[in-house]
């Protein structure tokens, strides 16, 4: 028994559910010096006191023996401080390396498309740089990106949705050098699809962008670097030639209108329209406040900053939804290892964070249509 690793992972599940030491000490039923004795690897504990330690942390007791990877190559940077950033370090490591087992074992690994023309992309030019990321991807000029998950797992970068309770965090990218290219996106459901799609975009930028920027060490995010990554995200997702066809067609409308048909086609923000309408000099800084006060006349209602509004025709009343924002080449290489005896039941079970009798479940779904 590794007590080191143990009394890591114990401070660490502890602190990222936010719990204090006296609170574990009563969810397990030991006493507090019990918990802190742990903590700090004084001695070798029962098995029974870790069994209640675990299920008061909510993770199976194997969890609380197994080292976590350290990752190096991250750009894992927030606005607000994160009491959970070890946390969520130590859950990307694993899904990582997790994936490149299941890529190895299947082999199946994807190499980078977009590292031809990572040279070419300069921190100085983001929108030039997107545009060469698009064309390298087989993008037309004008095409919206339906499915920007798929996309980027089509071109060799991982993609890993986590839910978060964070208005400061709203992504992270992991580098080649420590199993990437990946990006994290935060899917807490008070994040907008429309967010969460822009958020891989804008991690992508980070890639591209910033490759030597990644050192976990750094946790201040940098203005001028997010700024860039910003840019490029808004030109990978909304291309320029896309956006002056659809807003030159759009002309006989409203102009709130135009702003929310355009907003639907490329599955980004409205801000992301507006802030190329002033990009382009045909708006200044008031277009938000204008946006605003036209939207609360034509809809009467006011329109919440972190709100994304849906559609206007009452024959399509839905917006955005979750599955517009859903990874799932892990998952299908998991029921592909699977399925070729590459890996047990139970360890895909692990992979996926599910239980045993849940991954049987699953396992027959898959059966019902080949």
């Amino acid at each position: 028994m590794n007590l080191q690793v143990l009394a890591q992972n114990i401070r660490r599940l502890r602190t990222g559910r936010h719990f204090s030491q006296s609170a574990l000490a009563t969810g397990a039923g030991i006493s507090l010096p019990a918990v802190k004795n742990l903590e700090l690897a004084k001695s070798e504990p029962r098995m029974r006191t870790l069994q209640a330690v675990a299920k008061a942390l909510g993770v199976k007791l194997p969890e609380l023996f197994q080292p976590v990877r350290e990752l190096q190559s991250v750009r894992f940077r927030s606005t607000k401080r994160m009491q959970n950033r070890e946390n969520v370090l130590a859950d990307v490591a694993r899904w990582l390396d997790d994936f490149n087992y299941l890529e190895k074992a299947l082999k199946s690994r994807l190499t980078f498309r977009l590292e031809p023309v990572l040279a070419r992309c300069s921190p100085a030019a983001p929108a030039e740089a997107a545009g060469l990321c698009r064309k390298k991807l087989g993008l037309k000029p004008d095409e919206p990106i339906h499915d920007v998950c798929g996309l980027l797992e089509s071109a060799g970068v991982k993609v890993l949705s986590v839910p978060m309770a964070s208005n400061g965090f709203f992504g992270l990218a992991v580098g080649p050098d420590d199993g990437g290219p990946a990006v994290v996106v935060n899917v807490w459901e008070r994040i907008s699809v429309e967010r969460r799609i822009f958020s891989a975009a804008h991690e992508l930028g980070h890639l591209m962008l910033h490759p030597t920027a990644f050192d976990v060490t750094q946790v201040e995010e940098s203005r001028v670097e997010e700024q860039q990554a910003d840019r490029f995200a808004g030109h990978f997702l909304l291309p320029d030639e896309g956006f002056r066809k659809e807003w030159g067609d759009s002309a006989g409308l409203h102009w709130v209108d135009r702003v929310l048909k355009v907003k639907r086609i490329f599955r980004v923000s409205y801000k992301a329209v507006l802030a190329r309408l002033q990009e382009h000099g045909a708006a200044d800084r008031t277009i938000w406040m204008k946006f605003h006060l036209a939207f609360q006349q034509r809809f009467n209602r006011k329109l919440a900053f972190k709100e994304e509004p849906e559609g206007l025709d009452p024959a399509e009343p839905f917006g955005l939804q979750r599955f517009d924002f859903y990874e799932d080449r892990f998952r299908r290489l998991t029921r592909e290892a699977l399925e070729k005896d590459k890996i047990s039941v139970s360890r895909g079970a692990e992979i996926l964070g599910v239980g045993v009798d849940e991954m049987r479940e699953l396992q027959q779904n898959w059966d019902v249509a080949l």
